[in-house]
């Protein structure tokens, strides 16, 4: 007599056991989408593939132009060449320094901006929210904040690097939205134990918006970091020159005579202009790839928490 195993009578059966062939259009439409995936992501990452293959080629052989999928001969010499005017040194340490406080600032005042209109006991949270709202959709203009910022006394200046775009309304209100996303039970426990508003807001609440907060800091670090513009209205000297900007002067270059003299300051060693520019743009966004990793996985948990409510 066979005795039969009393735990196959209670075995659950798997749902994935049996395996569901896709039908012949399934297979077809992802392969389209594969090759779709595929050629899109060769778009994407090409363009700056061919900026750093042409920075590290051989100067004479990287004059015959086309398309660089391998380095021709390589050749760390256009790099020597550029690294070693110290205007591209300043530029470098004046980005830097724009990206880290800059950030900080941006991030500690979108938060104290950010926290009082996620109380719904604010008084005219709504009012304060559409003005706020209100600068997104209309801006006073390049020559009002000129004139503005001129008033101020920063005009050439390491602050007006900083404080004229310190706050984005943008990035506000994803912080705003992930904070009313938080119980309010937190804020009123600590309110009866006795906590100020200041002790709420960074003992309580931004260590639990940690992932918002890593967000938004890196909106603000990447904007930084690109930004030229202020730096061309609001500087006149050259200690404050940002890196973007020297690219652009750079760009402006027509000559290959005249790019070597601006990078080198001498004659006797040539570099086309072409690989002069391909070696700034490369050396201006591989700082920022290398941190862009970090953050990102930060991006899609601060972004669609703080986008529940509204």
């Amino acid at each position: 007599m066979t005795v039969m195993n009393p735990t196959r009578l209670f075995r659950k059966k798997d749902p994935y056991q049996n395996h569901i062939s896709r039908t012949r259009g399934e297979k077809i439409g992802g392969v389209i989408i594969c090759i779709f995936l595929f050629a899109l992501s060769l778009i994407m990452i090409y363009p700056f593939w061919h900026v750093l293959m042409y920075s590290i080629s051989e100067p004479e052989r990287a004059l015959g132009g086309g398309l660089f999928f391998y380095p021709r001969g390589i050749s760390f010499f256009s790099y020597s060449l550029v690294l070693r005017n110290a205007q591209i040194w300043i530029a470098y340490k004046n980005t830097i320094l724009k990206t880290l406080f800059g950030t900080l600032i941006s991030v500690v005042l979108s938060a104290m901006t950010a926290y009082p209109l996620s109380v719904k006991r604010l008084r005219g949270r709504n009012f304060f929210s559409m003005m706020i709202f209100f600068t997104m959709l209309f801006g006073g203009g390049t020559i009002p904040t000129y004139l503005l910022v001129k008033s101020l006394s920063l005009i050439d200046t390491f602050w007006a690097l900083i404080l004229p775009g310190a706050v984005s309304a943008y990035n506000m209100f994803i912080l705003r939205n992930y904070m009313q996303s938080l119980p309010s039970e937190l804020e009123e426990s600590a309110r009866i134990d006795g906590a100020m508003a200041f002790t709420i807001l960074f003992r309580i609440i931004l260590p639990l918006a940690a992932p918002s907060l890593a967000a938004i800091a890196m909106f603000y670090g990447v904007s930084n970091w690109n930004s030229y513009m202020d730096c061309l209205l609001y500087t006149n000297s050259t200690s404050l020159q940002t890196l973007q900007l020297y690219l652009r002067q750079v760009l402006l270059q027509t000559s290959s005579a005249n790019a070597a003299m601006t990078v080198t300051g001498e004659t006797s060693e040539y570099v086309s202009d072409t690989q002069v520019q391909m070696v700034i743009v490369a050396v201006s966004v591989i700082p920022i790839l290398i941190v862009y990793p970090y953050l990102q996985r930060f991006y899609t948990k601060g972004i669609t928490v703080g986008a529940v409510k509204g």
